[in-house]
């Protein structure tokens, strides 16, 4: 299998890059995304069981990988959620799955969205992670309009091995993360 455009984007260019910005002594010591974790969250799971399997064909057509089924922890009377309900799906991807994915996230999937400027450059955790929200999942090409039953939001997560939001930040820019001004 042929290496991903991205990572063979990051090896080249990004890695080198943040070597010589920051100083590192050591190649390891180089910021380098581990996983992204894409998670719909669906409230609605519990009266209609349906959406359920919709929402994770339409993760699954995104992601290239069947999605895991999340459940509830606790109990919640005021939502009539009871634990071990399920209601959402998630999938981590690693690997090439991962990078092509981001690929397509940066370079098709953003730019579709109507009066795009950028995304925040502010969603980071403290750790050098990124979390990013979407109100759509039509945004993706694989995604067809007419086979939808309902539009929903996800969330992604990039995880990185950086350890300041100003390393993961920088990481994410070389990469060519369409970050707003």
């Amino acid at each position: 299998m042929a290496t991903p455009r991205l990572l063979e984007r990051y090896r080249t260019e990004v890695a080198p890059a943040l070597e010589k910005e920051f100083g590192y002594k050591n190649v390891m010591q180089v910021p380098r995304i581990e996983k992204i974790v894409l998670n719909i969250g669906m409230g609605e799971a519990l009266t209609n069981a349906k959406s359920l399997d919709a929402a994770a064909g339409d993760l699954t057509t995104i992601a290239g990988q069947k999605p895991v089924f999340t459940k509830a922890k606790r109990s919640i009377a005021n939502f009539k959620l009871r634990e071990g309900n399920t209601i959402g799906v998630t999938v981590t991807l690693r690997q090439e799955r991962m990078w092509s994915f981001l690929d397509r996230l940066m370079g098709i999937a953003l730019p579709r969205l109507r009066d795009f400027r950028g995304i925040s450059p502010d969603s980071f955790d403290g750790h050098g992670n990124y979390s990013l929200g979407l109100r759509e999942q039509l945004m993706f090409p694989e995604i067809h309009y007419e086979k939808i039953d309902k539009v929903r939001g996800m969330a992604v997560t990039i995880v990185t091995s950086a350890k300041t939001d100003e390393e993961g930040r920088r990481l994410l820019q070389l990469l060519g993360m369409p970050f707003r001004k």
